[in-house]
């Protein structure tokens, strides 16, 4: 056999054999479904509830217009710092500094007036004790003149002349006592102009400080929609109105978020939450959970669902406060934020991924000794298997490794593992990946591990529903 005849055997041979071990892989291939692979692990666990919203002070209050007029001074700017009863803003008080005056001037003579009444007063009450002191000399120079007349010692002429003077300070006291209630009468009347008076003075008092805003408490200007000179008027019965400036406590600072109503029954006042706030990166800010709202808010408006006419159904959120422990200077009312409210905390747990969590129907036990049925009947009647959740495990068989559903119970969810309260151990190895797969895997499937496990954005959202 020639040179060149052996060469082309072995060739012929060689590629024989790689067309019979290629086939064989091929054909090994066709029945293996590539998969990524994962362990049930013991950590620790938390549940976390999110909600976005915003930055906002616990106390904040809108200094309105309390009076029309103009403008004439605003003495703190926005973002500045004032303090508690600080004066922040003027309006044009002319006419009421001149009612004031005027109305004080009132005041002036109207006291006057009781001073006066108060001295009348005083002279009638002398001279009615004058007149009584008088009263009592008569009347002793009466009772002398009757006995010496009843003894004919004085003429009868003497004696009515005293009898006469004594009626005439009866009288006269009886004048004084009169001219004493009057001036008493006077002095009331007088007291009570003076203090009406003064009430009115209170009111225009009221008036006039109504042009002057002081600040209720100490704060920082968050917002001044107004410029001196501009002509504001107060809010009338439902119309709102002119608002100067608007001041905010932020002492003590929330994070107003929503939450979606899914997540909602999970949420407790005094859970922890961290905070992160979108203008500052980096920074966590602890809080707890201070205020859960119980009305419904429609995601598209904000309004409460029993305020609202519209009969269409859409998401819903719910309106949570978490009260910061530390806040800083940097945060400012209205700063986007968002929430990570931890709902619950597990110590040493079985978790998997969420992703690997799967639902399957259970297969229906049969009984090989019991008589046959008509099918229909049998499809009628039989009553329709509910899916269970569970995980596909992976085990050794020979040289292969197939994929077994098994039914797990599970617990506290996090964000990207949950827990196993039964159904697996820890180490069981697990398929975790991808979503396509696990959606379209067969019980006791031939499988090993992919090369590579990118999980796009389609599969990881997949994952989640696949979890829920």
């Amino acid at each position: 056999m020639s040179r060149k005849k052996i060469i082309l055997i072995s060739v012929a041979v060689v590629v024989l054999c790689s067309a019979i071990v290629g086939m064989t892989v091929y054909q090994g291939n066709a029945h293996t479904t590539q998969v990524q692979m994962g362990a049930a692990a013991v950590q620790n666990l938390q549940a976390t509830v999110s909600g976005t919203g915003q930055i906002k002070p616990k106390t904040y209050v809108n200094v309105g217009a309390l009076v029309t007029g103009r403008i004439t001074h605003l003495y703190a700017k926005e973002g500045e710092h004032v303090r508690k009863g600080e004066v922040v803003a003027t309006v044009e008080n002319i006419q009421q500094s001149a009612t004031v005056e005027a109305q004080q001037d009132t005041i002036a003579s109207a006291s006057k007036d009781v001073t006066a009444a108060i001295a009348n007063e005083k002279v009638a009450v002398a001279n009615l004790e004058n007149a009584k002191a008088d009263l009592v000399q008569k009347q002793m120079d009466y009772q002398r003149a009757e006995a010496l007349y009843k003894d004919a010692l004085i003429a009868r002429q003497d004696f009515d002349s005293k009898k006469a003077a004594y009626d005439v300070d009866v009288a006269k006291v009886a004048q004084m006592q009169a001219s004493v209630v009057q001036a008493q009468a006077q002095t009331a009347s007088s007291k009570a102009k003076l203090a009406s008076d003064e009430a009115t003075l209170r009111s225009n008092d009221d008036e006039l400080n109504r042009t002057i805003s002081i600040a209720p408490f100490d704060g920082i200007v968050t917002n001044e929609p107004v410029r001196e000179g501009e002509t504001v008027v107060p809010g009338i019965q439902n119309t709102e109105g002119s608002t100067l400036m608007t001041l905010a406590d932020m002492s003590v600072v929330t994070a107003e978020v929503k939450v979606d109503e899914t997540d909602i029954a999970s949420v407790e006042l005094g859970q922890p939450a961290e905070v992160t706030v979108d203008a500052l990166p980096g920074e966590v800010f602890h809080g707890h959970v201070t205020e859960v709202g119980d009305q419904a808010l429609l995601r598209s408006s904000g309004v409460a669902t029993s305020q609202s006419t519209s009969g269409t159904e859409e998401a819903k959120d719910f309106k949570v406060v978490v009260t910061l422990d530390n806040p800083t200077d940097e945060l400012r009312p209205g700063l986007s934020t968002t929430a990570k409210i931890i709902t619950a905390t597990r110590q040493n747990v079985l978790v998997v991924p969420i992703q690997a969590l799967t639902l399957r129907v259970p297969p229906t036990q049969t009984n090989p000794g019991a008589q046959k049925v008509d099918a229909a009947l049998e499809n009628a009647n039989a009553p329709h298997p509910q899916p269970v959740q569970g995980v596909f495990v992976i085990r050794k068989e020979g040289r292969h490794e197939r994929a077994f559903f098994v039914p797990v119970q599970t617990g506290v969810t996090g964000s990207t593992n949950i827990e196993v309260t039964g159904g697996l151990k820890p180490g069981d190895r697990i398929v975790t990946g991808p979503y396509r797969v696990l959606r379209t895997i067969k019980d006791g499937a031939q499988v090993k591990k992919q090369k590579e496990t990118p999980v796009d954005s389609t599969d990881s959202g997949d994952n989640n529903t696949s979890a829920s």
